[in-house]
């Protein structure tokens, strides 16, 4: 064990006991922080001082954050608890139901309503009490909740973004129980069928010559049924992360049901490059499975350079899995700041290697979206659907529409707005 030397604190320690109650909301907001840690970070503070915010929140930050994905719930959790002035009253607001009046009028942002939840554990918001009309007699209300959504119906319309710790975890739960099911398709291979429309003129005439030329009966055969393979091409940069990881086990439930009509899932990930982590998708567990790409995926919640990912994939991977019309799920915002004609053609390059190239838009969320970003502009017109994918509803629209090759999800009226 390691020796520490004396701290000089003072007698009451009001930076100490701030700094182990931070990191308890921490390991509620569900970061991995120990006793150990917290020694650590009083000690980090002591050297570094207290005179600078941005120096503050880096040493509490190397202290605590031990993996990419836990930095926007640290920043949440370290904005409202040590920076915001009236992060109190906004954390209640997050938690007391959603009455017009109460709660605020704008979204919870990354990770905020996590934060909400761990620093307030254990305290009751309080409600607004009801006037007493009538002396001491008291009304009764009924309410029809028939009509109402119940709780899975409301967290399938929920942002990924937006949810709680709890609501993540359940989220998970439902996506683990959802399924991908695709139609096969005609290969150009026949099989022997009695319901057949080809006359399979070999096997007859082979039949016939058994009986000395005498022709019994005409063999027919139809086209075999092949299924397509599901290749998966996830942005995982820091303003795709959260809706990635979502995906990431949406696709891994769908790679280990058996008899779902894949003929095999592969997974790539790529910010500032690409990476392949198919094999990480047979892991039997999803929290093993994510756990091992996080760790191989060097670049989450790096930047992003889709057109060098796109190149790359075309150049070393389109070969091995797309020979057989392989069905393309690319999930990415469409932010890119490279070279936008070296995008496109990397665009249409994958476009034609696919059998069908379906984009998972987060974005889409918002009403007034529109493809204004250089990106979206030149990446659009080479893909088959364009589809949002910020809930457990709209992967849920998903695996209706990926067997309908008509589907073309909001394309045709974005490309309305692109060309107008």
């Amino acid at each position: 064990m390691p020796e520490y030397a004396a701290l000089d604190l003072p007698e009451n320690p009001k930076l100490t006991h701030n700094i182990t109650h931070f990191a308890r909301a921490l390991r509620k907001a569900g970061l991995p922080v120990g006793t150990g840690r917290v020694v650590d970070a009083i000690r980090a503070v002591e050297a570094a001082g207290f005179t600078s915010k941005a120096d503050f929140f880096y040493t509490l930050r190397a202290c605590f954050v031990t993996r990419p994905e836990h930095r926007a719930v640290f920043a949440q959790v370290f904005r409202l608890y040590w920076r915001d002035p009236r992060y109190m009253e906004h954390m209640m607001a997050l938690m007391l139901p959603a009455i017009r009046g109460v709660q605020e009028d704008r979204t919870a942002q990354a990770a905020e309503k996590r934060a909400a939840e761990a620093l307030l554990d254990g305290i009751e918001p309080d409600m607004p009490e009801a006037e007493a009309q009538g002396g001491d007699e008291e009304t009764l209300i009924e309410i029809d909740a028939s009509q109402t959504m119940s709780r899975e119906e409301k967290l399938k319309t929920l942002d990924f973004e937006q949810m709680s710790t709890a609501e993540i975890a359940e989220a998970k739960r439902m996506l683990s129980r959802l399924s991908l099911p695709v139609k096969p398709f005609a290969s150009r291979r026949a099989m022997a069928s009695h319901t057949g429309h080809r006359v399979d003129a070999r096997k007859t005439l082979q039949a016939a010559m058994r009986r000395g030329g005498e022709m019994g009966r005409i063999h027919l055969r139809k086209p075999r049924p092949r299924w397509p393979n599901l290749v998966a091409i996830c942005d995982i940069s820091g303003s795709m992360s959260q809706y990635s990881r979502m995906v990431l086990h949406f696709l891994h439930a769908v790679a280990n049901e058996k008899g779902a009509g894949w003929a095999k899932v592969h997974a790539f990930t790529f910010g500032t490059r690409l990476t392949n982590i198919t094999r990480h998708l047979a892991t039997r567990d999803v929290d093993a499975a994510l756990r091992a790409a996080g760790q191989e995926a060097q670049d989450w919640e790096g930047g992003t350079r889709i057109g060098a990912c796109l190149h790359a994939f075309n150049r070393d991977w389109s070969r091995r899995v797309m020979g057989q019309g392989a069905v393309v799920l690319l999930i990415t915002d469409g932010l890119d700041r490279d070279d936008s004609e070296s995008l496109e053609h990397e665009m249409q390059r994958l476009h034609l290697s696919s059998r069908r190239l379906i984009w998972l838009n987060p974005l889409l969320r918002w009403d007034g979206f529109a493809p204004k970003a250089t990106g979206i502009r030149v990446m659009l017109p080479h893909v088959d659907s364009f589809r949002a994918g910020h809930s457990i509803a709209t992967l849920e629209d998903l695996a209706k529409a990926i067997s309908q090759p008509d589907d073309s999800g909001e394309k045709a009226r974005l490309m309305a707005l692109r060309d107008g």
